[in-house]
């Protein structure tokens, strides 16, 4: 029989033991949630970062694990290993490295390359770069890119189930089928080298299983809307809907009286409105000028032309806004703005009109109507609207997302405004 503290001294460090089983719950749990990425949901977009984030963390544990094991080298396998035997198990080990390291670093490239130019935050918190160069390629160069690091990323994937096996075929031979030395006592602290089963063994599937349970049950937070608070400006009231035109009073033009020209105060907002998987969307646009020349007693000579600068809609997740500026979304690098021009207005109540103009985005000119309530008291103004389109008309949602399964077409759009009076009164 073999000294059990001769085998005892050939178990590995503790910190490769760690390192190892940290490693491989990490990557049964990449496995799992693979299988939940389906869709485009807001789940699965979340699991799609927590997959991203975990991993980054494999590349890192596992370029951790190998400078470990070149500054502490492993304990010598059994002498009773046969030569065939040491060359399989070295081969498996180093091919089990290049797994580790390629899995994640081909993820990596692929989205780095992707047209979505989703970042990366792991954990939601820390930020992790594309791959250096990308971003500066053209649009066709970081497809072919793209491409590559899919396709390498399944090869290596297929690549690994095999490996896995192996070793784990090749650690349960040694365990079940072989006489002393065992093998698994060496990765395991704790279990006995001359026993073919330890209880402590156990400790192996009851971990593989828990990690399979939470893999499957785990919900990560998905992504949040949060638009900024209004401060000191009305509530935006429900859509006015505009009276039928027999019921619309006509104003006379006054030739006495013209447009006032109005100055936006600080404190207004534009913001929009929709759905993803059943769950609201709120976001806003952080930039955007308006040129307001209006007077509720010249509406024949009244007009408004809004600014929008598209690159700064904010909805209140720092992934998905990333999102928003693309081709398949706003495509401001060819688009940068959008533009609301209207000068024809109705007054359909007191304090209550419409807007009738035409809306620009992405290219796409589309008749729009805003009703809105109008308060004017001394040379302050308080106005607040709701509208309504439908972003497939203006191309809004390219590719899988121009369906309106997930995201539906209809968006609402409201503005609440201040404004001070920058011209003499007429």
């Amino acid at each position: 029989m073999t000294d059990l503290r001769t085998l005892a001294a050939a178990r590995y460090s503790t910190g490769a033991i760690l390192l190892h089983w940290t490693i491989a719950a990490l990557i049964v749990l990449q496995v799992v949630l693979a299988g939940r990425m389906e869709g485009r949901t807001p789940e699965a977009f979340a699991i799609v970062q927590l997959h991203k984030s975990i991993g980054i963390s494999i590349l890192l544990l596992s370029l951790i694990r190998l400078a470990w094991r070149m500054l502490n080298p492993p304990p010598p396998e059994p002498a009773s290993l046969t030569p065939w035997e040491r060359r399989l198990s070295h081969g498996v080990h180093w091919a089990l490295y290049g797994v580790m390291i390629g899995m994640p670093i081909t993820g990596w490239l692929a989205v780095s390359a992707s047209r979505y130019a989703f970042p990366t935050l792991l954990f939601g918190v820390v930020p992790w770069p594309h791959v250096p160069g990308l971003a500066d390629l053209t649009p066709a160069a970081r497809a072919i890119w793209h491409q590559a690091g899919e396709v390498s990323h399944e090869l290596i994937i297929k690549a690994a189930y095999g490996l896995i096996a192996l070793h784990v075929l090749g650690a349960l031979k040694h365990q079940i089928f072989r006489g002393d030395p065992r093998i698994l006592p060496r990765m395991i602290p704790g279990v006995r080298f001359d026993r073919r089963f330890d209880r402590r063994l156990l400790a192996i599937p009851v971990a593989l299983l828990a990690v399979v349970a939470f893999g499957r049950t785990y919900h990560p937070p998905r992504p949040h809307s949060a638009p900024a608070p209004v401060a000191a400006t009305p509530e935006p009231e429900a859509p006015i809907p505009p009276k039928p035109a027999a019921a619309t009073t006509v104003v006379e033009p006054r030739p006495d009286v013209g447009p006032i020209a109005w100055k936006v105060s600080r404190g207004s907002s534009l913001t929009f409105a929709t759905a993803w998987s059943g769950e609201a969307i709120e976001g806003r646009f952080d930039r955007w000028m308006a040129d307001i020349q209006f007077n509720p007693d010249a509406l024949d000579r009244s007009r408004v032309s809004v600014s929008i600068d598209m690159a700064s809609a904010v909805s209140g997740d720092e992934q998905r806004d990333a999102s928003l500026p693309s081709a398949d979304w706003f495509d401001t690098a060819v688009h940068p703005k959008a533009t609301f021009t209207a000068s024809r207005f109705e007054r359909t109540g007191d304090g209550r009109f419409v807007a009738r103009g035409q809306l620009s985005l992405r290219g796409v000119s589309r008749p729009l109507t805003l009703p809105f309530r109008l308060k004017i008291v001394g040379d302050r103004a308080e106005v607040s609207g709701v509208t309504t389109l439908d972003r497939t008309t203006f191309g809004v949602g390219q590719g899988e997302w121009a369906s309106t399964d997930q995201i539906p077409a209809k968006v609402t759009v409201r503005i609440v405004l201040a404004a001070q009076r920058s011209s003499p009164s007429p």
